[in-house]
């Protein structure tokens, strides 16, 4: 029996539970699911904010994301090596270390 992952916000709900719900109920269940860009998009242009402005600590979960919504490790490693020329060295350098924990987590992954 394989365990479900968390909903999205559920690390935060002990907090702020109403946070949590529109993090759940809007950005997850509303904007992630309009039709006018699929999902692989979506992750391509969250992946690439969240490198550009340095954010590391939601990347993780961008990233297996990403995977899973059919972006490759190297369509990952080509977009952080773009980014190092538009967004700054050193977040493509951080990323590429946060990168590589979520794909030895992901080793199945293309």
């Amino acid at each position: 029996m394989t365990s479900k992952p968390p909903a999205p916000g559920d690390h935060i709900r002990d907090i702020a539970p109403a946070f949590a719900d529109l993090t759940r109920d809007v950005l997850f269940g509303d904007v992630w699911e309009r039709p006018a860009l699929k999902k692989r998009d979506r992750s391509l242009a969250t992946v690439t904010a969240l490198i550009a402005m340095n954010r590391t600590e939601q990347l993780p979960g961008h990233l297996a994301r990403a995977l899973d919504n059919g972006v490759t490790k190297n369509e990952i490693i080509e977009l952080i090596t773009h980014l190092a020329f538009y967004s700054g060295w050193p977040n493509s350098m951080s990323a590429l270390s946060v990168a590589r924990q979520v794909f030895e987590q992901h080793p199945g992954k293309p």
